[in-house]
């Protein structure tokens, strides 16, 4: 098969997710455009890394796996950074260590890297709730809550301000252009679970690269497995406000218009129209209507609280993140490889 090479970067950090990650790596193995290789990254659990190096030592079916270390600090985006600069090929995608991708999902990425423009390529993600069923209180607009897809994204291949990092693939050059991901953004193990690292580097990659095209594909599906302890409210109260403080951050480094550009929208259009539709499911006496108008106007009100915190910390330099260069360890394949079936 012929087209560009695509590495996989998976980042782990805890055992206690030990059979997510092989279905993961095996999900990349069983896909119909193959990978070039996967790339495990372990996030300071040597523990874990070496138990990885083992299982993946004697090779097998798929494209080949290698497991890292995290050479930066600790936390998500330096797990990231550490598997593009490792990765050999010329698209490297990004599947959280809990999900499973579905067996198109790099055959869809690697059709919209046809243009030229095309810089980045995410993909729709679904939830698979531990209960076996999504709480009838929470409402499909906050799905970003557990890492998912959520209503008020457009839908089919279309352009986008920023990809979804979980479900995610970048042009190797996109990062030769802009920088890796922020460190001290995102997440850091079981801290406090903060996000959008992604937002802010697609960005920085939009400013650095003004022609580049970012899209969202929504065939190609991951399924990401969503715990109990994130079906509950305190959860989504967590991590609501966790996502105030992120985008603080990110408009203190790109700048409030574009740093909220769609959440102007989303705020505005979309969540109206959520609370509206649970209040008539209330109406209709069906499950849940009043808990998720009720979430939605809470889920607002965190994310808004820790906006505020997060800009006061930023003004007072209470809170930090840099923008590494992220430099090739191996030199990329070429644009057009040939991949073993």
């Amino acid at each position: 098969m012929s087209g560009p090479g695509i590495s996989v970067v998976i980042c782990a950090y805890t055992e206690d997710r030990w059979e997510d990650i092989l279905a993961a790596v095996s999900s990349v193995r069983a896909q119909s455009r193959p990978a070039l290789e996967t790339l495990l990254v372990v996030d300071h659990n040597d523990t874990l890394r070496e138990r990885l190096a083992k299982e993946y030592k004697e090779p097998s079916r798929g494209a080949v796996v290698r497991v890292l270390a995290n050479a930066g600090p600790r936390g998500l985006s330096a797990g990231r950074n550490t598997g593009i600069a490792a990765a050999r090929g010329e698209i490297v995608a990004f599947l959280d260590d809990d999900a499973v991708a579905e067996r198109d999902w790099l055959r869809h990425f690697a059709e919209a890297y046809t243009d030229p423009k095309v810089m980045a390529v995410g993909g729709r993600t679904v939830p698979v709730w531990a209960s076996g069923r999504r709480p009838d209180w929470f409402p499909q607009e906050f799905d970003w809550v557990v890492g998912c897809s959520y209503r008020g994204l457009p839908r089919g291949r279309v352009r986008v301000r920023n990809v979804l990092g979980g479900n995610a693939s970048f042009r190797r050059s996109a990062f030769d252009a802009a920088g890796g991901f922020a460190t001290g953004i995102g997440r850091d193990g079981d801290k406090r679970p903060l996000g959008c690292e992604e937002t802010e580097l697609c960005i920085r990659l939009s400013r650095a690269r003004p022609d580049a095209v970012l899209l969202i594909d929504d065939r190609a599906v991951i399924h990401h497995r969503v715990p109990e302890v994130r079906e509950h409210f305190r959860y989504f109260r967590t991590r609501t406000y966790a996502e105030g403080l992120s985008k603080a951050l990110v408009a203190r480094s790109v700048g409030a218009g574009k740093g909220l550009e769609s959440e102007r929208r989303y705020t505005t259009r979309v969540l109206p129209a959520g609370v509206a539709r649970g209040l008539r499911d209330a109406l209709l006496a069906r499950p849940g209507g009043v808990g998720r108008a009720g979430a939605i106007v809470a889920g607002v009100l965190t994310a808004t609280g820790g906006y505020v915190v997060g800009s006061v910390r930023a003004r007072r330099g209470g809170a930090t993140f840099s923008v590494p260069a992220v430099e090739s360890a191996r030199p990329s394949v070429p644009e057009e490889v040939r991949v073993r079936e």
